[in-house]
């Protein structure tokens, strides 16, 4: 088992000259004794293993022990004339000065001094883990100390750790060395030794250089610390912060099995989940998305071998399950938040982590083992929004995970090994299979960045990320399908998915100032359908949002129809059946595919604008676009006008579809209830009837959501002529209308929108629309309703916009690209500078 604390060494004289030092010794203030790493896991045992955060304990070498050794072999004049003509932009120059360097320290040995202290230290550490140490109880003197030697063999894991590293400005994160599953007292102080050389690794060298250290101010410190076994288990990283867009209120966390090198390296895709940590600290269970990795490899103990890890492939069955449980994504989370919550407040400003974590496979249990400053995000200016967008569009040729939201561009240059990096040219694309620090020389000189592997915290992402470079990572076939000198564009400004393009396309950036903007007495709302921009929407300064479909989410990600979940046995298309069967894999009971995958889109949205209300339309296809999904054609009818047919609240009470509407309430339940997230409002539409709105009502308490407990509001769209004249009862039944200008126009005036003979007619701005909408204002305001608007026409004409605010609408829902410019018209028309 891992134990978190030690007793405290007492022989050391001060700790500005001990060579070494207990992680129980040491805290934040001691980053020049022994590095940023090593001073966070002691001030993590100290201050935070009472609040419930694992962290396995060990000892550190300290930069005077580091310092000691220079000093004494005279290492540092021949390290300055080595260094006088380092040129870090010409990689050979580099690579030469660093094997120089490294060979300097390899060469010369510890002082006796030192020596005997690292093994002296590792002694206690194995005394402590009971490695065999009472075996020598029956020799005395010289012979029990050769006996506790032979048999002491704790595994540790050996990390350097610089007193530059860490730092909120700058990651020297895997710039050093890190040695796992290190055994007896000959491998530690090899492993040690190893460590100090690795001060002067070329990537080491040249991100000082960059980032204006100098070389002989920075020195090493090595930190022992006790295997987590989670070569048995798991491991992985988290950010308390989104890695992409900077929101704050979720962590992200990643997870494969094996030991943790191969997420942080890239070598491996690995499953992704993130949790919202307002309502996690409120002792809710908000997991807002669960993704699936590869995890085709995972890291182990070479047992028997001649290294001391290797990789061995992960079996289908498990890299087709989650790698942790709900509730270890939750503790996890909780020790996200304690771990962010401590350090900004000993900061004394907001400071988002970056940590690893590790799961022992003997035990069960939850380690945290890194934790340091998360570097990129935390530095960006909040005042201005900066958006990428492309102005064209061309041949996909790989997809992989966006890393950012920007867009690069360049000539493509393929390099499968790290020792052909002198071929690489500024400016052009960078195309590897995954990126470790000993590419960095090059990294910074890319327009741009993709890998076949790697998830979003990947050595190659972070970097990116760090050096304001576009990326796309775990592609799997980019190396294949690019070719060296062809040209591409890298976009990161479509979602999630980033996609490299075959060409040059064309694109802009557009920079907005966010501060000083006014505050209008309109609430300014946003329509919002994708999940995956979602968190990226909420740096716009907006009220929240007013129209949140349910469409998205069920034809991009669940993209069955909810009654083939539900009738899976009974599917007639057996190619449709084994589609199914695929997508929902991980689901005995398939509609819980559908709940699970609904809640997460949902919640999601919700997350990224709570507080702010969310008012979420329940799922409104006709009848031909729900054929459209996957089982669909099955259960639905052919009908002559979809438009104005069988949709919105008709359905929900049918007892041919009631059941499929139950599922969108489940979802819904769990999104309040479960995550707590109770700033979601449900919205029905097309609700011919007051008659209808009361059946609707009726179908969602059966399945737990009662108008009026645990707050909850029900808004009806305002899209029919007998939602405007029958205002007064609607107002009855429901908390407030939305006005659906599309639909409320093409009915008004007696035509179809999607048909080109009489599409010049449809105009929001006609006198009949307006009088519709001035009437449904005026009832609404009358029965003490909310009343908004989230149609297309104040996106499209400021001049109706201007028309709503002059007739007192409460709130005005726009697409995310008009949302800036119509507040600021909306604050003239209302006189608000």
């Amino acid at each position: 088992m891992v134990q978190t604390t030690i007793d405290r060494a007492s022989s050391q004289p001060s700790k500005e000259n001990a060579l070494i030092l207990w992680f129980e010794e040491v805290g934040i203030a001691d980053i020049p004794l022994v590095g940023g790493k090593n001073a966070s896991l002691g001030e993590m045992i100290q201050q935070l293993t009472p609040k419930g955060v694992n962290v396995p304990t060990g000892f550190a070498t300290t930069a005077y022990a580091f310092r000691y050794f220079i000093e004494k072999a005279g290492l540092q004049a021949k390290l300055r004339d080595l260094f006088a003509d380092l040129d870090v932009e010409d990689v050979n120059n580099l690579r030469e000065h660093g094997r120089q360097a490294r060979a300097l320290i390899l060469n010369t040995p510890f002082p006796s001094e030192l020596e005997l202290a690292i093994t002296q230290a590792y002694l206690r550490l194995c005394e402590r883990y009971g490695d065999g140490a009472a075996a020598c109880d029956r020799y005395e003197g010289a012979e029990k100390e050769e006996c506790k030697r032979y048999l002491s063999d704790t595994d540790v894991a050996v990390r350097s750790s610089a007193t530059a590293e860490d730092l909120p400005d700058a990651s020297f994160a895997g710039q050093q060395e890190t040695y796992l599953n290190v055994h007896g007292v000959i491998g530690v102080l090899d492993a040690c030794h190893r460590c100090f050389a690795s001060l002067f690794t070329d990537r080491a060298i040249s991100y000082r250089t960059i980032k204006g250290f100098d070389h002989f101010e920075v020195a090493l410190s090595v930190g022992v610390q006790k295997m987590v076994r989670s070569d048995l288990a798991a491991s992985g990283v988290m950010f308390s912060i989104d890695t992409e867009t900077g929101f704050k209120n979720a962590a992200l966390i990643t997870a494969a099995y094996g030991l943790g090198e191969n997420v942080v390296q890239g070598a491996v895709n690995p499953d992704e989940y993130f949790v919202f940590k307002p309502t996690l600290k409120q002792g809710f269970r908000p997991i807002l998305e669960k993704r699936l990795g590869s995890k085709e490899i995972k890291m182990v103990y070479d047992v028997g071998g001649g290294k001391l890890t290797k990789n061995v492939p992960v079996p289908e069955p498990e890299r087709k399950k989650y790698a942790i449980t709900d509730d270890e994504i939750i503790t996890l989370g909780k020790w996200a938040c304690i771990i962010e919550d401590y350090y900004s407040e000993v900061r004394g400003s907001y400071t988002p982590m970056d940590i690893e974590w590790a799961k022992d496979g003997l035990t069960g249990e939850l380690f945290i083992v890194q934790a340091r400053p998360e570097t990129v995000q935390s530095q960006k200016s909040g005042s201005v929004l900066r958006s990428f967008k492309l102005k064209g569009t061309g041949e996909v040729v790989a997809k992989g995970r966006a890393v950012g939201e920007m867009i690069g561009q360049g000539k493509a240059r393929v390099i499968l090994d790290v020792h052909k990096i002198d071929e690489f040219q500024p400016g052009e694309v960078l195309i590897t299979n995954k990126t470790d620090p000993d590419w960095e020389p090059i990294m910074k000189k890319s327009s741009a960045i993709v890998t076949n592997q790697g998830g979003r915290t990947c050595h190659a992402a972070i970097i990116a990320r760090e050096m304001g470079i576009p990326a796309i990572v775990g592609c799997g076939d980019a190396t294949a399908v690019v070719k060296t000198g062809e040209e591409v564009t890298v976009s990161c400004a479509e979602g999630e998915e980033g996609r490299v393009y075959r060409g040059l396309v064309p694109f802009e950036v557009q920079e907005t100032q966010l501060d000083n903007l006014p505050r209008t007495r309109t609430k300014i709302l946003m329509n919002v359908g994708n999940p995956e921009e979602a968190f990226g929407l909420a740096s716009i300064p907006c009220d929240g949002v007013g129209l949140a479909r349910l469409e998205f989410i069920i034809a991009n990600h669940i993209k069955a129809h909810p009654l083939a979940l539900m009738h899976f046995d009974e599917l007639e298309d057996e190619s449709v059946k084994q589609e199914i069967a695929q997508l929902t894999a991980l689901y005995d009971h398939k509609p819980n595919f559908f709940v699970d995958k609904l809640a997460h889109g949902i919640g999601t949205i919700a997350a990224a604008f709570y507080p702010n209300p969310v008012v979420v339309r329940m799922s409104d296809f006709k009848s031909n676009e729900y054929a459209n999904l996957l089982g669909g054609k099955q259960f639905e009818p052919e009908e002559e006008n979809p438009m104005i047919g069988w949709r919105g609240a008709s359905r929900y009470y049918d007892p041919k579809y009631a059941e499929a509407y139950g599922l969108e309430c489940k979802a819904l339940k769990r999104v309040r209830d479960e995550m707590g997230l109770t700033n979601v409002i449900p919205m029905i539409p097309f609700c011919r009837t007051p008659e209808e709105g009361r059946k609707v009502l009726a179908e969602m308490e059966k399945h737990g959501l009662k108008r009026g407990e645990n707050g909850l509001q029900v808004y009806v769209m305002c899209e029919i002529p007998s939602n405007v004249i029958l205002a007064d009862q609607y107002s009855e039944i429901f908390d407030g209308f939305s006005i659906g200008s599309n639909d409320l126009t093409q009915l008004t005036l007696g035509l179809d929108r999607d048909s080109s003979l009489v599409a010049h007619i449809f105009d929001e701005r006609n006198d009949a629309v307006k009088e519709m909408v001035r009437q449904v204002i005026a009832k609404a305001k009358k029965n003490g309703r909310k009343v908004g608007i989230c149609g297309q026409a104040p996106s499209d004409y400021p001049e109706f916009a201007r028309f709503l605010v002059e007739l007192g609408i409460d709130s005005i829902s726009l697409n995310p690209d008009s949302v800036l410019k119509t507040l600021l018209d909306i604050a003239k028309t209302e006189g608000v500078s």
